[in-house]
C-alpha cells in the first residue's frame, strides 16, 4: 500500500510541544500519527551516537548549571564558525546521561518549556528502540550532523552510524540525510540500506566542499540548477530544501506564491523534502499570522497547505498533528 503523500516527519520529535529530542518528544511524535521522526546525529567522546541539534550544549540542557562540567566551557570553530560553551565531543556518554533536557526556544514555547529539567537526552540506540515498540511503521529520517568536524576529531559518523543500523536498517526504514553529500556516499559505501537525501540551504556551499575546495566549493544554488538536479540525481534519492526556498516572499515578508524548484527536482527524478513547517506566528509568513504575540498559532494551515500543495514527498513538521491535518484538507474531496 502506498504511503499518503507529503510523508510528515516529526521534525527532532514533536518538538512543537516537548523539548526536542527527548523520549517524550519522540513518544508524542508516534502517539499523534507521525509517518517519521527526525533526530539529528552527533557523538560523544567515545564514539556513542547522540541525539542533539547542536555540538554545542548550552540551549537545550542544563550543562551550565552544572558546576562539575564547568571547566569543559571552551571556544572552538565549528563548520567555520565561531563558538563558545559546551561540547558533546567533550564529554563521554555516562556524562552526558546525567544531563537534562531544557526547551530551545522557551520564549515562544513556554508550554513546552515547563518540562525542562524532565528528562535526559538520548542515543540513536534509544530511538531505534522506540521506534521497534511503536506497534507500526515509523521511518526513520537520520540526519548526520558535522561530519567534517567530527572526522577532523577522529570520530568518524560514516563508520559509527553504518555500525549502530546494522541489522536494524532495511531499505524501507530508513532515509539519510546530511547537508554534507561525502557522508552520504560513505554510507552506503558501508553497505548502509535505506534512501539518501541532500539537504541544502538558500546561501553559502557544503561544508565538506569548503573544506576541501574553500572558494571555489559548489554552492548549494548550484546543485538546485537544472544541471546540478541531474547530477545530484545519479547520486542520491532526493533533495530537501528549507520552506523559505519553496515560498515566494515579497518585500513585506508576505508569501504571494511559490517558486519551481519541487517541479524541477522532480523533472531531475529526485524525491523532495521540505524543512521545517512551524505553526507559531513567528515562524510564519507575515500574512500568515494572527495576533501580536510570537509564540500564538497562526494561519498554519494555509501555510502548510501551500507548501505541501507543490506535491512535494515530504515535510518536516514541529507539529506533526497540525502536518498530518493539512495534508489530510488537501486530500479530502472538494
Amino acid at each position: 500500500m502506498t504511503s499518503p503523500r507529503p510523508l510528515v516527519i516529526a521534525h527532532r520529535g514533536a518538538s512543537g510541544y516537548r523539548p526536542e529530542h527527548t523520549r517524550s518528544a519522540y513518544e508524542l511524535a508516534i502517539a499523534l500519527g507521525a509517518d517519521a521522526v527526525e533526530p539529528d546525529i552527533v557523538a560523544s567522546r567515545d564514539g556513542v551516537l547522540v541525539l542533539r541539534h547542536d555540538v554545542e550544549l548550552t540551549g537545550t540542557t542544563d550543562v551550565a548549571s552544572r558546576r562539575e562540567f564547568a571547566d569543559r566551557r571552551t571556544k572552538k570553530v565549528v563548520d567555520g564558525k565561531p563558538l563558545s560553551g559546551w561540547f558533546v565531543e567533550d564529554f563521554d556518554w555516562a556524562e552526558l546521561a546525567t544531563l537534562r533536557a531544557t526547551e530551545r526556544i522557551p520564549q515562544v514555547r513556554r508550554a513546552s518549556a515547563t518540562f525542562d529539567g524532565h528528562e535526559g537526552i538520548l542515543r540513536l540506540s534509544d530511538l531505534l528502540g522506540l521506534i521497534d515498540a511503536a506497534g507500526r511503521p515509523v521511518l526513520l529520517v537520520a540526519e548526520i550532523k558535522h561530519a567534517t568536524h567530527y572526522a577532523s576529531l577522529g570520530l568518524r559518523l560514516d563508520e559509527l552510524f553504518a555500525e549502530e543500523v546494522r541489522g536494524w536498517a532495511t531499505a524501507g526504514n530508513l532515509v539519510v540525510e546530511s547537508f554534507e553529500q561525502g557522508v552520504l556516499m560513505r554510507i552506503r559505501s558501508l553497505g548502509v540500506p535505506g534512501r539518501l537525501v541532500f539537504l541544502t540551504e538558500g546561501s553559502g556551499a557544503p561544508v565538506d566542499l569548503v573544506s576541501q575546495h574553500g572558494a571555489a566549493a559548489r554552492s548549494y544554488a548550484d546543485h538546485l540548477s537544472d544541471e546540478g538536479l541531474a547530477r545530484l540525481a545519479t547520486e542520491v534519492d532526493g533533495v530537501s530544501v528549507a520552506r523559505k526556498q519553496i515560498l515566494v516572499l515579497d518585500r513585506a515578508k508576505k508569501v504571494v506564491g511559490v517558486t519551481d524548484i519541487v517541479a524541477r527536482a522532480h523533472a531531475a527524478g529526485l524525491e523532495v523534502y521540505c524543512y521545517t513547517l512551524r505553526a507559531e506566528n513567528k515562524f510564519l509568513a507575515k500574512n500568515n499570522r494572527s495576533g501580536g504575540d510570537a509564540g500564538d498559532l497562526g494561519n498554519w494551515r494555509r501555510e502548510f497547505e501551500l507548501v505541501m500543495g507543490t506535491g512535494l514527498d515530504g515535510v518536516f513538521a514541529d507539529q506533526p498533528d497540525l502536518a498530518l491535518a493539512a495534508r489530510a484538507s488537501l486530500q479530502s474531496p472538494a
